[in-house]
């Protein structure tokens, strides 16, 4: 697609040449793949668009089945989907050695469905979701990301730029009774920011690598759909009773809507919008979907996981979150989480945004000891064991500071 955009701007354009046996099955499945990531939103208007180039278009079913599965998309009629196949298309014609000749575009092959994962396999966190994205496209989705962020470009512009919290401690917990802290529950998933653009959706993890995944935002008017929108989350497993496993994301922010940095409005705007933009008009949709007489025309159930809008709470209510909420949570949680109510947006290390986690399940990776024969000893926690650092030695210089040499 980059290529593409870059020959636009030439003055000598170059072109791609896609075709297989006749052109219509495999090079329509390709050509409408590159239709919907770039300039249609539906796969109708993206089949008849192939069609009417190349008549009379894909006419296999296995093809358009394939593809309105994978777009989670559902043909009004799938008689007027798929043409019959054209008369020159013979079933009969024969090879050399009289046997029925076999081509590209009538092959035993499969284009592949996509399946609802829950359906096929036992789900974890550690699971790779999306498909991969190409190079020069993810260092496109890297610079648009910094830009959204309001951040400058430099050589550093491949590291990842979400939030990140700092511990609790003795120094920093004077910050909850000088400012407006609101309090939600520390998930034990997996961190993903989300770029939300019209052509689909990616999630973006904390090696700031891109996976697309099929995913359905409509605007707020239900017209159209979301783009260059970015929002920040975490994946987690719920454990539904009578359902088993559901995954789902977790949306707590909100940095950039309609290709407008949000950064710098205060959190209790940006979490407002996230609901109002984001979250509620897929709602609404799916509401429309099910109260209608039809199939509807996108199917929310086959994408990988579910969106909901994290909750926050006031401080008065922490002690209930720990005694009450955090119990009867369907995934696992080790903390708490104290969000400035009217911060901005703090990309990376964020001092005012704070995280405290159960003594238990607090990590070590560093561990000194000093034996009954006043041996110091310094151990790396690795994968669960402890692993003694030859040399290592650390010397106190006052009550509380301490130095490795």
């Amino acid at each position: 697609m980059m290529f593409l955009d870059r020959q636009k701007q030439s003055k000598n354009p170059k072109y791609i040449l896609v075709h297989c046996t006749h052109g219509h099955n495999r090079t329509g499945f390709m050509i409408i793949h590159y239709l919907m990531r770039t300039h249609v939103s539906c796969v109708a208007e993206a089949i008849s668009i192939f069609a009417q180039r190349r008549p009379p278009g894909i006419y296999k079913r296995d093809y358009i089945e394939a593809l309105y599965s994978f777009y989670h998309e559902v043909p009004d009629n799938m008689m007027i989907a798929c043409p019959p196949t054209p008369e020159w298309k013979r079933p009969d014609d024969l090879d050399l050695n009289g046997e029925a000749k076999q081509d590209d575009d009538d092959d035993n092959g499969d284009p592949g469905p996509l399946h609802n994962e829950s359906e096929d396999k036992v789900i974890t966190n550690d699971d790779v979701l999306g498909d991969e994205v190409p190079y020069d496209q993810q260092e496109a989705l890297r610079v648009l990301c910094y830009r959204l962020l309001e951040m400058p470009l430099g050589r550093g512009h491949a590291h990842f730029p979400g939030s990140h919290p700092v511990s609790l401690n003795s120094e920093n917990l004077q910050l909850l009774r000088q400012r407006y802290y609101y309090a939600t529950w520390k998930a034990d998933g997996t961190r993903y920011m989300m770029l939300i653009m019209r052509h689909g959706c990616f999630l973006i993890d904390r090696n700031f690598s891109f996976r697309r995944v099929q995913m359905r935002f409509p605007h707020r008017s239900l017209q159209g759909l979301q783009d260059m929108t970015l929002i920040d989350g975490e994946m987690i497993i719920d454990t539904v009773p009578d359902s088993g496993l559901k995954r789902r994301y977790l949306a707590y922010d909100l940095m950039a809507l309609g290709s407008v940095s949000k950064t710098r409005l205060p959190f209790s705007e940006r979490w407002k919008m996230l609901e109002d933009e984001i979250i509620q008009p897929r709602n609404n949709e799916k509401g429309l979907e099910r109260g209608a007489k039809s199939n509807p025309l996108y199917k929310y159930d086959m994408e990988l996981f579910s969106v909901r809008r994290k909750a926050f709470w006031v401080l008065l209510t922490v002690k209930k979150v720990l005694k009450v909420f955090i119990p009867s949570l369907c995934h696992d949680a080790d903390g708490l989480i104290f969000q400035g109510w009217d911060d901005p947006y703090v990309t990376r290390t964020h001092e005012g945004l704070l995280k405290w986690k159960y003594p238990e399940m607090n990590s070590v990776d560093f561990l000194f000891e000093l034996t009954n024969d006043n041996r110091q000893l310094v151990f790396l926690y690795e994968r669960g064991k402890k692993k003694l650092m030859d040399g290592a030695r650390i010397s106190f210089t006052g009550s509380h500071a301490f130095e490795f040499s």
